[in-house]
């Protein structure tokens, strides 16, 4: 089965707590802090495995989740970072936040890594809160929780070459009459409902993956019929080889499908029709076809279309293949690359989103208070010692929570909730 499109959950890894610990050595008076941090949580990081053609590893396993790092320890001693968790995916992935469809990368070529949901820092263990007013300090951090979200796969079949036109036009017998593929050939539309791929070899021993893309119909820029789930594939390919039958018992007439999809392609994308194209006629072998070539030709000529790029062929004698291949190779020389609208490989990495400000909802029950910042510091703060407590109280009143509390008329006694904390309201 082909999948091209699936959404995971990828949940990095927590931080490790940082410590609380003293030297007890017999002969060291005076021995002080000696809580390590924590190590850094596990990132899941996505890469490229050229073995991989489609997403239906995805289609089982959905949930990704890293492991956390390990917590300080006493004498100083660090806790280990978690390793990353490593997820392969094929060429041609892109990775977009499934909430608010801000993409994140795109993975093109093998070797190729991506961060998508960074693991939590280690929290500070106490020797970095030693001052001259507290030479014994019980405070320490938390580790910082993993990022947490959902992200949309796409892939997007990369091939030099790409076939497109109606259904049941040819594409998937010329694909196999000049490569080794072996798609489903049948003589009703709709045949390939997903993109083939095969490798063109020629005499010169210049070679390229040519792609048979699902048909078109009236209407796929707006996801009818197949829709978007073909167009996609045609991103990035860099030569088209437009097909348009010329059986005279389809019911219609050549131009009017080669119009049609010359719409659809610019109505998805307007660089689409920038790219080279050759108009190839198919099915030249049936009764009538040579009359209709060349009506066909004489309006494509008379709209500008240049003779070097309209080609008849027939796949099953196998008139015209070879020339057909050696013009789709020289295009593809002089053919530039498709330009990459997205970060180079080295910035392929998850940026952090705008941070969220400060803000309290007032509920029936309680007052729940909203920041990127201060829902971090409630999350990595360490309240089991009284040091801890008084620390977080300090950096609540300097984070302006105590005011916007008092602003939104919290009393005495009332609960007050910072994501997993919580707590009663005291002025």
């Amino acid at each position: 089965m082909f999948v091209d499109q699936v959404t995971v959950e990828v949940h990095a890894g927590k931080g490790g707590d940082g410590a609380v610990a003293f030297r007890r050595e017999k002969f060291v008076p005076f021995g002080g802090p000696a809580g390590g941090d924590g190590g850094r949580g596990g990132s899941i990081v996505f890469y490229v495995d050229s073995g991989l053609n489609t997403l239906m590893d995805f289609r089982y396993h959905r949930h990704f989740k890293a492991k956390p790092g390990n917590n300080g320890m006493g004498k100083q001693m660090f806790g280990h970072a978690a390793e990353d968790t490593r997820v392969a995916v094929p060429a041609g992935t892109s990775v977009t936040d499934a909430d608010t469809g801000e993409l994140i990368g795109d993975l093109t070529n093998p070797g190729e890594e991506l961060v998508v949901a960074r693991g939590g820092r280690g929290g500070r263990g106490n020797i970095h809160f030693v001052s001259p007013k507290n030479t014994a300090p019980e405070i320490a951090e938390n580790g910082e929780p993993g990022q947490d979200r959902f992200v949309k796969l796409e892939l997007k079949v990369l091939a030099d070459v790409g076939l497109v036109g109606f259904p049941s036009v040819g594409k998937s017998t010329l694909l196999a009459a000049v490569t080794g593929a072996k798609p489903k050939i049948a003589a009703y539309q709709f045949t390939t409902l997903v993109p083939n791929l095969g490798m063109v070899r020629l005499d010169d021993g210049s070679d390229f993956v040519m792609a048979d893309l699902p048909g078109l119909i009236e209407g796929a820029s707006t996801g009818v019929g197949l829709g978007i789930e073909f167009l996609r594939h045609v991103e990035r390919t860099r030569v088209i080889l437009h097909l348009v039958e010329m059986d005279p018992t389809n019911g219609r007439e050549p131009i009017d499908d080669y119009h049609q999809i010359q719409h659809e392609l610019l109505t998805y994308d307007e660089n689409m029709l920038s790219r080279p194209e050759i108009i190839v006629a198919t099915k030249m072998d049936t009764a009538g076809a040579d009359e209709r070539f060349t009506k066909f030709q004489e309006q494509l000529l008379a709209e500008g279309v240049d003779q070097d790029h309209i080609m008849s062929i027939s796949s099953i004698t196998h008139s015209n293949l070879r020339v057909l291949m050696l013009k789709t190779a020289e295009l593809l020389k002089q053919a530039p690359a498709i330009a990459d609208q997205h970060e180079s490989a080295e910035d392929k990495e998850y940026k952090l989103a705008a941070q969220k400000e400060l803000s309290i909802e007032d509920t029936e029950h309680a007052f729940i208070v909203h920041g990127d910042k201060v829902e971090r510091l409630a999350a990595m703060s360490n309240l089991q010692h009284e040091d801890g407590v008084i620390r977080f109280a300090r950096n609540l009143r300097r984070l302006g929570v105590d005011k916007a509390l008092a602003d939104a008329g919290a009393q005495n006694g009332d609960q007050v909730i910072i994501g997993d904390l919580t707590f009663e309201y005291e002025e």
